[in-house]
């Protein structure tokens, strides 16, 4: 996390600390649905629009992230914050992450709109580094992600990622065919054809379609999921839920403890961008800020392929059916 490497034991602590303020938060997050549920409070969220009619933010947003950022300047007052709310709330766009300075970044609400409507996808999502700590706490539905570097990475505090083990399932050898294919329909909703909406819709198309279909691109994958919330995607490709996720317009508040989590459980990031070259191109790791990334679920070894030989395969199937997305970093 920093220039000068944290001791273990310092990790430990930073671990700790992050995993009870990812609790605590939950805690805040679930309750305040619980007073609209329960009649306590207004049944209806109040939001205001940022960028667009779904890219929104409610009081909630800003008073965990609040509650998140005082936290962790109280008790590492050196380390550097980024946090969603607070980073829309400015003129720059620039990347804010780096190895000079211990950095955490959150978003205090992942899946918005999820929370809006009571559908229980949505998150607390704290990292720390670039990123060697992830916690995720979803309290709706009573699941807690954590992962440290080195340290494996959990559910619950209890069961090791991916849940299926001994041995972890290989990828399917005509992947990403019987594979479950997560993704998001994004916050540009453009009604332009060449734009990113109809992109990612030839894309869908191409890994639902009939095994070779659409000119022989068609995947026929077991299903298409949205979750709404990128994080919570990261979480459950690392579960083993969800065998491939591609997305593209993701800040770094949306992947950063995902990312963690997901490598520490043994899968594979890197980027939604397709190369010239899909079959030969090298698979380099993601670079967190790119805003394109594509993840593949931890893999065991087949009886012809290594785990990660059977990762890489299934990402060039995947980069020659998805579209290039045009999600650059604007300067402000």
């Amino acid at each position: 996390m920093t220039t000068k490497p944290l001791t273990e034991p310092e990790l430990d602590e930073i671990y700790a600390f992050a995993v009870q303020l990812g609790k605590d938060a939950g805690k805040l997050l679930l309750d305040a649905a619980q007073a609209r549920i329960g009649g306590k409070g207004s049944s209806t969220q109040a939001f205001s629009e940022k960028d667009s009619a779904v890219d929104i933010v409610t009081k909630t947003d800003e008073d965990v992230e609040t509650f998140i950022r005082t936290r962790i300047t109280r008790q590492y007052p050196d380390h550097a914050f980024v946090g969603e709310e607070s980073y829309s709330k400015g003129s720059s766009r620039a990347y804010l992450i780096n190895d000079a300075t211990p950095t955490w970044c959150v978003d205090p609400l992942g899946g918005t709109v999820n929370y809006t409507h009571l559908f229980p996808m949505f998150c607390v999502s704290i990292a720390g580094g670039k990123p060697a700590i992830g916690v995720i706490c979803v309290p709706f539905l009573n699941q807690l992600f954590t992962a440290c570097r080195g340290r494996g990475a959990w559910l619950n505090e209890t069961r090791r990622l991916p849940l299926a083990r001994n041995p972890i399932p290989s990828m399917p050898p005509n992947a990403p065919s019987n594979c479950i294919f997560s993704c998001e329909w994004g916050k540009d909703r453009k009604d332009t054809p060449e734009g990113n909406l109809y992109r990612k819709l030839d894309s869908f198309l191409n890994m639902a379609a009939e095994l070779w279909g659409r000119g022989g691109k068609g995947a026929m994958v077991h299903g298409v999921r949205s979750l709404g919330s990128a994080t919570m995607d990261l979480a459950y490709t690392a579960m083993g839920a969800f065998d491939i996720w591609w997305e593209g317009g993701c800040w770094e508040w949306d992947v950063a403890a995902g990312i963690a989590i997901l490598e520490e459980a043994g899968g594979l990031i890197t980027t939604a961008k397709p190369p010239d070259d899909p079959l030969s191109a090298r698979i380099k790791d993601a670079r967190l800020g790119s805003r394109l990334y594509l993840a593949i679920r931890p893999a065991g070894p087949s009886d012809t392929e290594t785990g990660r030989e059977g990762q890489e395969r299934t990402v060039r199937e995947v980069w020659q059916r998805v579209r290039e997305l045009n999600y650059t970093r604007p300067a402000a």
